[in-house]
């Protein structure tokens, strides 16, 4: 065999021999892209409308018809917060002032007696994140959520065993 590999008759007898680039080439590299394709379809949730398609098909086929209930949007409870006025924090000499007014919603009524005892120590955390801020942190929608989304974290640590659904900024003023 080494001979016929030495005298260049590698393709006697009708014998091939594949290198190893052409087998990555045309073995290797479509499985791989499979795989990927097949991945991203999964962590992309269209492989679940495309097994779940079917599910929903069966149905009508028999002359069922389905037809999903809209979730109705139940009114929340909501707790008022007393009026905040905090100073920012800025570099020059003119001092700026935060007027704040929110709400909290709550899963119900029973919750509010919790939160009511909890109040001093929300208000607290709330006086204590705000004054940290700078006025070119709440301007903008992006720098509402995140305040919102920090108020919310803070609030729902300060009243551990009660769950605060939302924080809701009523009035905010800056002067």
């Amino acid at each position: 065999m080494s001979e016929e590999v030495e005298d260049g008759e590698g393709e006697e007898g009708g014998k091939k021999k594949v290198g190893g680039k052409k087998l990555v080439l045309f073995i290797v590299l479509p499985i791989l892209i499979l795989v990927g394709a097949g991945a991203g379809l999964y962590f992309s949730g269209m492989l679940d409308s495309l097994l779940g398609g079917e599910e929903q098909h069966e149905g009508e086929e028999h002359g069922e018809e389905h037809v999903e209930e809209p979730a109705v949007a139940t009114p929340g409870f909501y707790l008022e917060v007393p009026e905040m006025l905090v100073s920012l924090r800025s570099s020059g000499r003119k001092q700026q002032i935060l007027k704040l007014r929110i709400s909290l919603e709550l899963a119900g009524p029973e919750d509010q007696a919790a939160i009511e005892a909890f109040m001093p120590k929300i208000v607290d955390n709330f006086q204590v994140f705000l004054r940290e801020l700078r006025v070119e942190e709440l301007e903008g929608s992006q720098g509402l959520y995140r305040i919102k989304e920090e108020m919310l974290a803070r609030v729902n640590q300060a009243a551990h065993p009660v769950k605060i659904k939302d924080v809701l900024i009523g009035d905010m003023l800056i002067q």
